[in-house]
């Protein structure tokens, strides 16, 4: 990003006008030469800004950088990963449209797919991940416009089989919409493996300091709009004078559209000040991913090997049912994210919990400090018990955010808080 810049000393030329930061255009409008000028960018939004409600600079150097580093060919911030997850699908599906999503993931996203989109008309088919490809094929419906799964269930850590689901969806005629909100696209591009849609809740990994919430829309560009089931895409949208976006924008249709006519409708964009925290958290994030999974993998072992302890959720560990999968999508390592199941149920997991004091019992995850959740009592209240056991968590399951203290320091919390139990 380019900026003007005039030096105070006479004569003297800056030779590098480029900041070492991202600027903070805080700023809600953009002024034009002409009524014209004006009038062409509402023909043709790329040509240049409109509004703060859906687009700004600051924004726009973030969204390139998160793009290139899933691969895509356009991405589009969010205000949440919430409205990220929502508005991905909402750009595809209307009322009367189906769509196919995994049982394990987020229990806020059980929640917006459960209830909140069935009252809009849309209908979820959940399905288990590990299903066979038969039994997956067979959730499908002549309405079913999409797939959805995380990379890796939160917080059931299950490894989503990219390749299996992209295949399906493809010979269904749909595209597959992928959550790589805990591999981050440092440990795994799913675009790689044949998803067409990537969506991040920025506020974790990429963050990483807990500092504002975000949430990001990646389009690869590689779906094919024009197979019959998508008249949106190659219709006219009477909402903006007749454009066709196919026709318009090419590969680039669906994040064009989800700009000009999602966001201009529900305005829920990041602020610049968002933006500019946000890059700070990718500059590290390389460094921060290989510290998370080292940190990780050591204390998975250690509660492994805890009597007090019934089982360990990380893929990184051979004895894992998701480490071969891990192996493939994710050779670089499964994040700093670990869920357990301590013995004795709700009561010895809370106890524990209330008894740390290097980690932080909160409701986030993906932080640089260790903390920890009581999923049942917290992210995933609201769900059944059917629900609960679909998304695969117990009553003393825990889920522990591995930070980036020194990996001795955050066994010694854990040690004294299971001595805390007897």
């Amino acid at each position: 990003m380019k900026i003007e810049t005039k030096c105070l000393h006479a004569g003297y030329t800056p030779k590098n006008t480029e900041p070492r930061v991202v600027p903070i255009v805080q700023s809600t409008t953009y002024v034009y030469d002409s009524t014209d000028d004006v009038a062409a960018v509402f023909d043709d939004p790329t040509k240049s800004l409109i509004y703060s409600r859906f687009e700004n600079p600051t924004v726009m150097a973030v969204e390139e950088k998160i793009n290139a580093l899933e691969g895509g060919i356009g991405a589009m911030c969010t205000s949440s990963g919430q409205a990220a997850s929502l508005l991905s699908l909402l750009n595809i599906l209307k009322a009367g449209d189906s769509f196919i999503s995994a049982a394990t993931i987020y229990g806020g996203t059980v929640n917006l797919f459960a209830y909140t989109l069935k009252k809009l008309g849309i209908e979820c088919i959940f399905v288990n991940a590990d299903a066979s490809e038969d039994e997956i094929r067979a959730a499908f419906k002549p309405n079913t416009k999409a797939v959805f799964g995380e990379t890796l269930a939160n917080p059931a850590l299950a490894v989503f089989d990219i390749e299996k689901f992209a295949k399906i969806a493809h010979e269904n005629g749909v595209p597959l919409i992928i959550d790589n909100t805990f591999p981050t696209p440092v440990l795994c591009r799913p675009f790689e493996y044949g998803a067409d849609i990537v969506i991040h809740s920025t506020t974790k990994y990429m963050d990483g300091h807990a500092v504002q919430g975000g949430g990001v829309i990646v389009d690869s560009g590689n779906f094919d709009w024009t197979n019959g089931k998508f008249p949106e895409f190659t219709e006219p949208d009477e909402s903006y004078h007749g454009t066709i976006y196919t026709k318009a924008y090419g590969k680039a249709a669906y994040i064009v559209k989800a700009r000009m006519q999602l966001m201009r409708d529900f305005g829920c964009y990041p602020s610049a000040q968002s933006a500019f925290y946000l890059n700070l958290g990718l500059e590290t994030l390389p460094i921060r991913m290989k510290q998370y999974c080292e940190n990780a993998k050591i204390v998975s072992e250690f509660l492994e090997a805890n009597d007090k302890v019934e089982s360990v959720n990380y893929p990184g560990l051979a004895s894992d049912k998701y480490h071969d999968l891990a192996s493939k999508y994710l050779p670089d390592g499964c994040s700093g994210v670990i869920s357990f199941v301590i013995k004795g149920g709700k009561d010895a997991a809370i106890k524990f919990m209330d008894s740390l004091k290097l980690a932080s019992n909160e409701v986030h995850v993906a932080d640089i400090r260790t903390c920890v959740l009581h999923p049942a009592s917290a992210t995933h209240r609201q769900l059944t018990e059917e629900q609960l056991v679909a998304c695969g968590i117990s009553g003393g399951l825990i889920r522990l955010s591995v930070g980036l203290e020194n990996v001795e320091d955050i066994l010694d919390d854990l040690r004294q808080g299971f001595a805390a139990i007897g």
